[in-house]
C-alpha cells in the first residue's frame, strides 16, 4: 500500500492543514451569473456555494498533465494512480456563511481506503473539513477523493465513495415516486468553464476535450460532480423554500455537457431524497437531504 517505495500511503492519515480567506462579493455575484439566478439574500452564502472559497493556484511549472497541482503535500501523492475525482461528500451546515467574513478552514485526512477489483486498484481519501466564521462553525464535511488506475477501462465513478461500493450499473433508474418535483439542465462548455474559473478547478476533463477524450476516455466533458450538487440543493430550496441542516450526496457516473440533465427530488418524512438523471435515464449523481 504505498505509493513510493519505503511509504506508506496510510501514514498520511491524521495530517491536518489551516487556511484562511474571505467570502468575497464578488465571486458570489459571478456564481449567480453563472447559474443564471440571483441568490435568495446578498448577505449570506447559499448552501455549497462555500466551494468558491480555498481555492489552489499553482503555476504553470507545477501542474500535472491533468491541470491539478503535482501530487504531494497535504494529500498523499499516489503517483501510479493518476485518475482522480471528487466522488461525493457529506455536509452539516451550522452558522450562516456572510459575505465578507473572514473564514477558518482546518482540514485532517480522516482515513484512506484502498480496494483492488475488476476496475483496477482504487484509492478513497476522506478528508475532513471545518470551516469557522464570525458566528462560529458554519461547516463541517466530509469530501471523498476517489483515485485509480488509467487503464481500469471505466469511466464509472464508484458510488458510495466511502463505503469502497461496488460501480453503479449502467441501467435506467427507477422512475420517481408521485409527488416528485424535478427540473431540466442542460450543462454546456461556456458554463463548465466558467464553474471551473470560478472554484479554481483546472481538471481538464471540464473544459479540454481532446484530452477528455483520448486521455481520459469520457465521450464528453464532465459536469462538475460540484456544480450538480449546487443545482440538487438550489432545486430543494426553489420548491420547498427550505434550507437543509445536512446534505450528503454520491457521484455513480460521469454527466456529460451537451446532453440534458433532470434534477429530481420528494420527501420521504425528514428527509428529500434527491437526483441528477441524464437523457438516457442514467443515474448520474444522488443525494439526500435532512430537514430542520
Amino acid at each position: 500500500m504505498s505509493s513510493t517505495p519505503g511509504e506508506n500511503i496510510q501514514d498520511y492519515t491524521g495530517r491536518s492543514v489551516q487556511s484562511e480567506d474571505f467570502v468575497s462579493p464578488h465571486l458570489v455575484e459571478r456564481l449567480a451569473a453563472t447559474l443564471g439566478g440571483a441568490p435568495a439574500s446578498t448577505d449570506v452564502l447559499p448552501p455549497l456555494w462555500h466551494w468558491l472559497l480555498f481555492q489552489e493556484w499553482a503555476s504553470p511549472a507545477q501542474l500535472g498533465l491533468d491541470g491539478h497541482p503535482k501530487r504531494g503535500g497535504f494529500l498523499p501523492p499516489l503517483p501510479e494512480l493518476t485518475r482522480r475525482v471528487w466522488g461525493g461528500g457529506r455536509v452539516e451546515f451550522g452558522a450562516r456563511l456572510r459575505v465578507g467574513d473572514r473564514i477558518v478552514r482546518t482540514s485532517v485526512i480522516q482515513r484512506i481506503d484502498e480496494k483492488n477489483g475488476k476496475s483496477g486498484r482504487l484509492v478513497v481519501v476522506t478528508v475532513r473539513h471545518e470551516l469557522i466564521g464570525g458566528g462560529g462553525l458554519c461547516v463541517r464535511e466530509e469530501q471523498y477523493l476517489v483515485y485509480r488506475e488509467t487503464d481500469s477501462g471505466d469511466t464509472t465513478v464508484v458510488g458510495a465513495a466511502a463505503k469502497m461500493g461496488t460501480a453503479a450499473a449502467t441501467v435506467p433508474c427507477p422512475t420517481a415516486p408521485p409527488g416528485a418535483f424535478s427540473s431540466q439542465v442542460l450543462p454546456d462548455s461556456v458554463l463548465l468553464f466558467r464553474f471551473s474559473a470560478l472554484t479554481g478547478n483546472a481538471h481538464r476533463i471540464h473544459y479540454d476535450l481532446p484530452y477528455a477524450r483520448q486521455q481520459e476516455g469520457y465521450p464528453g466533458l464532465v459536469v462538475h460532480g460540484p456544480l450538480q450538487a449546487i443545482w440538487l440543493i438550489g432545486h430543494l430550496q426553489q420548491e420547498l423554500a427550505i434550507e437543509p441542516t445536512r446534505f450528503e450526496y454520491r457521484a455513480h457516473r460521469p454527466a456529460i455537457a451537451g446532453r440534458p440533465l433532470t434534477l429530481e427530488g420528494w420527501r420521504e418524512g425528514p428527509l428529500v431524497r434527491l437526483r441528477t438523471v441524464d437523457a438516457d435515464g442514467i443515474l448520474c449523481m444522488s443525494a439526500e437531504a435532512t430537514l430542520g
